[in-house]
C-alpha cells in the first residue's frame, strides 16, 4: 500500500507553493514502493536508480497484518519482496535536484486552462493569475486529482470513494514506545476490522506514520462529526469511543492510535487533525482525443492507494510520454505545426495503453478495497492474499 497523498481541492485556497527546504523535506511522511515494470523502470530510465537505491533504508519492505485486536495474523521480513519503500520527500527532492535550474516554476498556481486552434495548429493557454497567460503548442496535464486541465478532455469529475484518511505520526518511536514499534515492525503495518484500517509506514527521524482509515458514507465527516475543528489530541476520544468508528477495537490498538494522537498535537501544537476524503475516478475512464493537450498520473486515473499503483503509474505514464513527445520532436525539428502532426498519432497510441494500464491497475485496487473494508474479516483476507502471494513465488524459484 502506498501513503495516501492529500485529494481536496483548494484546501489552501491562497497557498502557492514554494520550493521546500531541507528541513522540510527531512520531515517524516508516507512512504511509495516502486515497481519494476513502472516506478524503477522510469528510475532507471533517468539513471538515477543508484541515487534512488540509497535513499530506501528508512522502510524496509517486511509486512504485518493484524486483526482489530492486535493479534498478529501474518509478518514476514521481506524477503521475497521486489518493491523497495522510498519516502515521498526524498523521491521528490531526488527527482528535482536532478531536474536543470529554473524548469519548475514554483509560486505558481494553474487557474484555467483554455485551447484553441488556428490554421490548423493548436495552442492550450495556461492561467496562472498574477503571473500571466502562457501559451504551449503541448500542455499536459500532471495537476492530480482536482487538475485544472483535465476539463479541457472530459467532464468527468473524482467521485467520493467512501473512505476518510487521517493521518498522525509517532517521532522517535523506538526510544520513546518499544513495545509499539515493535508491533508494527520495521517497515508496512495494517490492523484491519468493523470496515476501519489501523496502518503504518516506518519512515525518517526512526517516525511511525500512522493512518486512519474510516469507512462512512458522509464525505463532509470531518465537518459534521466536529473534526475539522479540533486537533489530534482533541479527536482521539471521539475516534476511539464512537462504535461507528473504533470504538469496538482492541486495547492495543487503542494505544497505538491514542499515543499517535498526542505525539501529532505535541510536535504541531494547535494544529488541526489532517482528515480527508479520498476521491476516485471510475474505472477504465476515458476521453476523445484532442491535439495539445493529454492527462497523466493522477489527473487521468486517480485511484485509492489499495494497490500501491499511483506513482507507479504516475511515472510509467511520464516515461512514455516522454519517449512519444522525442520521438515527434525529433521527427519535427523546430516546426510546431509538423511537431504537432507528428505527435497526435502517437499520443493517441499512449492514451490508448494509458487507458488499459490504468483500468487494470484501477480494479485490483478496488478488488483490494472491498477485501480489506467491505466486511468485518479483511485482517483474516489479507493475511491469506499474503500467504498466497508467497506460496506462488516461492513454487516460481528454482
Amino acid at each position: 500500500m502506498q501513503a495516501p497523498s492529500r485529494v481536496m481541492p483548494n484546501r489552501r485556497k491562497n497557498e502557492l507553493r514554494q520550493k521546500p527546504t531541507d528541513e522540510e523535506l527531512a520531515q517524516p511522511v508516507g512512504m511509495l514502493d516502486l515497481h519494476e515494470e513502472s516506478g524503477l523502470a522510469a528510475i532507471k530510465r533517468c539513471g538515477l536508480y543508484d541515487q534512488f537505491a540509497a535513499l530506501t533504508g528508512e522502510c524496509s519492505e517486511a509486512d504485518i497484518v493484524s486483526d482489530k485486536d492486535g493479534n498478529i495474523l501474518w509478518a514476514d521480513q521481506g524477503e521475497l519482496s521486489t518493491r523497495p519503500e522510498i519516502s515521498r520527500n526524498a523521491l521528490h527532492k531526488l527527482l528535482i535536484d536532478n531536474l536543470p535550474a529554473g524548469t519548475i516554476k514554483w509560486g505558481h498556481k494553474l487557474l484555467s486552462a483554455t485551447s484553441s486552434n488556428t490554421a490548423g495548429r493548436t495552442e492550450t493557454e495556461l492561467d496562472f493569475g498574477p503571473h500571466g497567460k502562457q501559451t504551449f503548442d503541448l500542455a499536459v496535464g500532471a495537476d492530480g486529482t482536482w487538475s485544472r486541465v483535465r476539463p479541457l478532455l472530459t467532464d468527468v469529475r473524482p467521485q467520493y470513494s467512501g473512505m476518510q484518511n487521517i493521518n498522525v505520526t509517532i517521532r522517535q518511536i523506538t526510544n520513546k514506545y518499544p513495545e509499539l514499534a515493535k508491533l508494527i515492525g520495521p517497515g508496512s503495518f495494517m490492523a484491519l476490522g468493523t470496515k476501519h484500517g489501523v496502518m503504518s509506514h516506518r519512515t525518517s527521524q526512526d517516525s511511525a506514520r500512522i493512518y486512519l482509515m474510516l469507512t462512512t458514507g458522509d464525505q463532509d465527516f470531518a465537518k459534521n462529526s466536529g473534526l475539522a475543528n479540533m486537533t489530534a489530541a482533541q479527536a482521539k476520544d471521539l475516534i476511539l469511543n464512537d462504535d461507528a468508528l473504533l470504538g469496538r477495537w482492541g486495547a492495543t490498538l487503542k494505544e497505538l492510535v491514542s499515543i499517535a494522537c498526542d505525539e501529532e498535537s505535541a510536535a504541531n501544537p494547535g494544529a488541526i487533525i489532517d482528515v480527508k476524503p479520498l476521491c476516485v475516478l471510475p474505472p477504465g475512464r476515458s476521453w476523445d482525443h484532442k491535439p495539445g493537450v493529454t492527462l497523466i498520473g493522477d489527473a487521468a486515473h486517480v485511484m485509492c492507494p489499495w494497490a500501491g499503483e499511483g506513482v507507479n503509474l504516475a511515472l510509467w505514464d511520464s516515461l512514455l510520454l516522454s519517449e512519444a513527445i522525442i520521438k515527434a520532436y525529433e521527427a519535427a525539428g523546430h516546426n510546431a505545426t509538423s511537431f504537432q502532426i507528428a505527435l497526435a498519432p502517437l499520443i493517441k497510441e499512449f492514451e490508448l495503453d494509458m487507458w488499459a494500464r490504468a483500468k487494470e491497475k484501477a480494479e485490483e485496487t478496488v478488488s483490494n478495497g472491498e477485501m480489506m473494508f467491505g466486511g468485518d474479516d479483511g485482517a483474516q483476507a489479507m493475511a491469506g492474499l499474503f500467504r498466497g502471494a508467497y506460496q506462488q513465488i516461492e513454487e516460481m524459484q528454482p
